[in-house]
């Protein structure tokens, strides 16, 4: 999945040993640093040979109308994409006035590296000038975690044979709107080659409106106001040398780049080192003036304080998010790299994201435009919770503070409560097509599920219930709308439904009773119910408050118990399996097998009419499902839908692997598990969708710690109860990771014939594994024997020869490929689906009752369920 000539295993940092144009995207990816608000992709310094020369700042983004092309009421008006900062990159090195350009540069030596000990991208480059100098270059990059703002780059140039003149040219540029000598487009210039609904939108006139611009000495400023969207932003940038040569500086600075370049006299041997420190500032609302004073004063304070003292800093704090967040597969050096390299991706993402919301790039590219997804709340949100909940509950806040925007658009579609865009930056609905977009109703429940698992791994009621009770109460009112009650001949409520939603299976749309949103939206329901009765009793002068803030109805709390109670469950009893939802299994099913490679993915080369015909998946749909509230399915239920649905998905989304990863280790397909996970972990350092040079994929990395923690590690929390059934693969001879659970740090370390849990400091854990109960003390370990490692099941689940399953209607399964050309008066049979029976099992918490044939119970307002 990866060169490894160009690419060498190192468990600890992620190293290439050759130079190559081949990839520039997907490298400037890879090298990539940021902190969740500043991100610098892996451009090298000499500012040259870039496929998109980005830095990025989360949540500055502008704004554009739509243009739909037929438009209709409620369609989403505004667009946002993210856009480039001023470039700090820039620091071209010239020795006898010859520029170092890699592509034509003669290198005795190469090698880059993202250090994820140091939390530093680091160069080291040999180059044999044409005039025959030997010349040593050392570079280092850093974005600070500690100082949100900051980011530093340090370039040291030695000539080892003889005498030269050395010059160091810095620069800041403003690539959105303009060029620098070397050409190199902005972001707003580039031309996606094709169409590809996954890169971002580009403008035509200027977006980066001038505002102050000055030199200082060796200090540079550049500032900004964003054209609509009224955004501001700062960069301040200084120089620091350090030599024993003679040197002297020259200066410029215009609108839109600013240059400070050192000439030195460099002695044989005699290093010069020129260290840039940058401080970037935005707002909504600031003046650009006031960002560039914020930026002065940032640079003033980290400069007093020294670089080195900076560098430092970052290491220690690396070391102690690894200290509690790492996993390490024993023997399995190459994973290793893989996952430590996503999880480092996850701090650059999230760390100081500081309540705003976690990008489905992070800060890396400018992919889906710098849009927060539900990605976020399903597939981040869990490994923030467990390792770092401080960043957990900023992103949460993140959506607390959209309640306003959400409510808004709740009211726009006719819904009561609060709809939460699929897609946003600004918290308006960015997504001008609604069927895979808007339609997505599905995020309220998601958002709901991540406040739930945040505060069952933190018991952090205080949040919950300043804060998160108002998340719950709105979009349990909207379920309360969107769905609708079905009667029996009496008159009496039968069961609940919700129609006319899209699931997260994007090749499926607008459709009736989507199992994953019904099962979801049931959960919200449920939750939103049991907050509220709680917090009447718990914190009765919390609750009398929200009562007044939110004109909360003492019978509406009842009304969405009973709605959860009563929700629909599609079920096939022909099928043996829950249909994705109500005609899912009316369609004709997509031959996948038997589908082109060069026709993949799906949604780049077939119009979304045909594939929606089909029984197709984009990504895990019932699946994630399956995962996300497994104690409300059986293993036979769970078995028989994996193997149903794993066919049909075609993995044309990165967010599908992961789950699957998962779902096949607890059913038994553990060979087929690790295939996933391995693609999971490989998904950008292999450029496996071939678009990891827009940015990297944030969710799938959350996935893979998911997958490794909650699918071989085997930890589900269903309910507030933790609890384990490993899965280890059979080629790792150990798995340990870390989890927080209220407070207390838990080591788990799972080997083929036991499982121990080490507690540090705070209150005593209890746990089951595989059923049975124990506790462990703080400053304890307790070690479980483990029989085996679960179910084993060969192969993967594929289509099978036609004519042995019908449907409900009795008409059978067939398989194909769209092709205008092919026949049409006899339809060929290419494979079915499997059905397969398993005897039924229980799960760690009983199933619910088929709300199908229950009458709605009398619910109790001051019961806990």
């Amino acid at each position: 999945m990866i060169d490894r000539q160009r690419f060498p295993v190192d468990p600890w940092r992620l190293v290439e040993t050759s130079f190559s144009l081949d990839d520039p995207g997907v490298t400037e990816t890879l090298f990539a640093e940021g902190n969740g608000y500043l991100g610098l992709r892996g451009n090298h310094p000499e500012g040259r040979h870039a496929l998109e020369h980005g830095t990025f700042l989360n949540g500055f983004h502008e704004v554009f109308p739509i243009r739909h092309a037929e438009r209709a009421f409620g369609f989403a008006e505004v667009g946002q994409t993210i856009i480039n900062a001023p470039d700090s990159k820039v620091m071209r090195v010239y020795v006898d006035d010859e520029p170092l350009s890699l592509d034509i540069a003669e290198l005795r030596e190469y090698e880059r590296a993202l250090d994820m000990r140091r939390g530093v991208l680091t160069r080291h480059i040999r180059w044999m000038t044409p005039s025959g100098k030997d010349v040593v270059i050392e570079y280092e990059r850093l974005v600070s975690f500690e100082e949100r703002h900051v980011a530093v780059m340090r370039i040291s140039v030695t000539v080892l044979n003889a005498d030269a003149p050395v010059t160091v040219s810095c620069q800041l540029i403003n690539r959105q709107d303009g060029q620098d000598v070397y050409g190199g487009a902005g972001l707003g210039k580039q031309a996606a080659a094709g169409f590809d609904p996954r890169k971002a939108e580009g403008f035509q006139d200027r977006v980066l409106q001038p505002e102050e611009y000055w030199q200082d000495g060796d200090r540079s400023a550049l500032s900004y106001k964003v054209t609509a969207s009224g955004m501001t932003v700062a960069v301040v940038a200084d120089h620091l040398v350090e030599t024993e040569n003679e040197y002297s500086s020259r200066s410029l600075v215009e609108p839109d780049i600013a240059k400070n370049v050192f000439r030195v006299q460099a002695r044989q041997g005699v290093p010069v080192t020129i260290t840039k420190a940058v401080a970037y500032h935005t707002s909504r609302g600031v003046p650009a003036r006031e960002l560039v004073e914020r930026g002065r004063r940032t640079l003033d304070r980290v400069e007093h304080e020294g670089i080195q003292n900076l560098f430092d800093r970052q290491e220690a704090w690396v070391a102690d998010f690894w200290d509690r967040s790492d996993v390490v597969i024993e023997g399995q050096d190459d994973l290793q790299q893989a996952t430590r390299w996503c999880l480092y991706q996850l701090a650059q993402a999230a760390a100081r994201a500081d309540s705003l919301g976690v990008p489905a790039k992070g800060v890396t590219g400018s992919g889906y435009s710098g849009h927060y997804f539900w990605d976020t709340e399903v597939y981040v949100l869990p490994f923030l919770a467990y390792t770092t909940p401080l960043w957990a509950r900023n992103a949460l806040r993140m959506r607390y503070l959209m309640l306003p925007a959400a409510r808004k658009r709740a009211g726009q579609l006719n819904e009561a409560g609060a709809l939460f865009p699929w897609r946003t930056i600004n918290g308006e609905e960015a997504s001008a097509y609604y069927a895979a977009g808007t339609a997505q109703y599905h995020i309220n429940a998601d958002i709901a599920f991540a406040l739930g698992k945040y505060v069952r791994a933190t018991g952090d009621t205080d949040f919950l219930y300043r804060e998160g009770v108002d998340i719950l109460v709105e979009t349990a009112r909207l379920w309360a709308t969107l769905g609708f009650w079905r009667f029996t001949e009496t008159g009496e409520p039968e069961s609940f439904h919700i129609h006319g939603v899209t699931g997260p299976d994007e090749y499926t749309t607008v459709v009736n009773d989507n199992l994953f949103t019904n099962v979801m939206a049931r959960y919200n329901l449920r939750y939103a119910a049991r907050v509220v009765r709680e917090m009447s009793i718990d914190q009765p002068d919390a609750y009398r408050a929200m009562v007044e803030r939110l004109d909360l109805d003492e019978a509406e709390p009842v009304a969405w118990q009973s709605a959860g109670e009563a929700m629909h469950i599609p079920y096939s009893e022909a099928l043996g399996i829950h249909p994705q939802d109500a005609v899912f299994l009316e369609r004709e099913v997509w031959d996948l097998e038997n589908t082109p490679a060069e026709q993949r993915p799906l949604l780049l080369h077939f119009h979304p009419l045909v594939i929606y015909r089909y029984q197709v998946l984009k990504q895990a749909d019932v699946v994630l499902a399956l995962y996300l509230q497994g104690n409300q399915f059986t293993p036979a239920e769970k078995l028989a839908d994996f193997e149903y649905y794993d066919a049909l998905t075609t993995g044309d989304s990165t967010l599908s692997a992961v789950v699957q990863a998962i779902l096949a280790a607890e059913v038994g397909y553990q060979d087929l598990a690790l295939d996933y996970f391995r693609e999971s972990a490989f998904v950008d350092l292999g450029d496996l969708h071939s678009n990891a040079s827009d940015g990297v994929h944030v969710a799938s990395a959350g996935g893979v710690w998911t997958a490794l923690v909650a699918g071989f590690g085997g930890m589900r929390d269903h309910r507030g109860a933790l609890s384990f059934d490993p899965r280890l693969p059979a080629a790792w001879p150990s798995l340990s990771y870390t989890l927080h659970w209220h407070g207390t740090r838990l080591k788990i370390t799972v080997r083929r014939d036991e499982m121990t849990v080490t507690a540090g400091e705070g209150a005593d854990v209890s746990f089951t594994v595989r059923g049975a109960g124990y506790t462990v003390a703080a400053g304890e370990a307790v070690t479980v024997p483990l029989q085996g490692q679960g179910p084993v099941i060969a192969g993967r689940p594929t289509l099978k020869q036609i004519g042995e399953q019908l449907r409900e209607d009795g008409t059978l399964l067939s398989a194909s490929v769209p092709d205008a050309t092919a026949a049409t008066s006899v339809p060929v049979h290419t494979g079915t689906i499997p059905v397969v029976t398993v005897d039924s099992g229980t799960t760690d918490a009983a199933p619910e009752p088929d709300v199908r044939t229950q009458q709605i119970p009398t619910i109790d307002a001051t019961a806990k369920v």
